[in-house]
């Protein structure tokens, strides 16, 4: 993992106030990126006892209003939440387990902003998933079909 922000100065710079259920959410999901609400508040139960189901969506909506977390929602997934914000990365997701990782853009500066036609919009965002098998689940399936 690595090193795990200060979340209360975050909190504070993003005009939040700083509550025990903000750093869980922010902890947990820092801890485990691309987790789901479920897995969420699964984790901030287990470090910081009970806190209600409400309480964890109402923190992570506040959280991604306010640009501390990302919201990503692969096609035919449930919404997963990161704390790598602002630097325009994508995601590699496996067809097979679903498992989820980090892609930075491939060249330059945010190359992916630039649309072949913007239609008139002002781009500030650009989401890119790329899609495949893990190796895990490629090896599983490659060794399915040795004879």
């Amino acid at each position: 993992m690595s090193t795990r922000p200060d979340f209360e100065r975050l909190l504070r710079g993003a005009a939040l106030r700083v509550t025990a259920p903000r750093l869980a959410v922010l902890t947990a999901v820092h801890d485990h990126p691309h987790s789901d609400t479920d897995s969420i508040i699964s984790a901030v139960r287990q470090n910081h006892g009970a806190v209600s189901h409400q309480a964890v969506y109402d923190v992570l909506r506040a959280l991604t209003s306010a640009g501390l977390l990302r919201r990503i929602q692969p096609t035919g997934s449930v919404a997963r939440y990161e704390t790598r914000v602002g630097d325009n990365h994508h995601h590699l997701v496996c067809r097979s387990c679903g498992v989820i990782a980090d892609v930075d853009c491939a060249t330059g500066s945010a190359p992916c902003m630039t649309a072949s036609d913007d239609h008139g919009f002002e781009i500030d965002e650009t989401e890119v998933i790329f899609w495949g098998l893990c190796p895990t689940c490629l090896a599983s399936a490659q060794s399915e079909q040795i004879p």
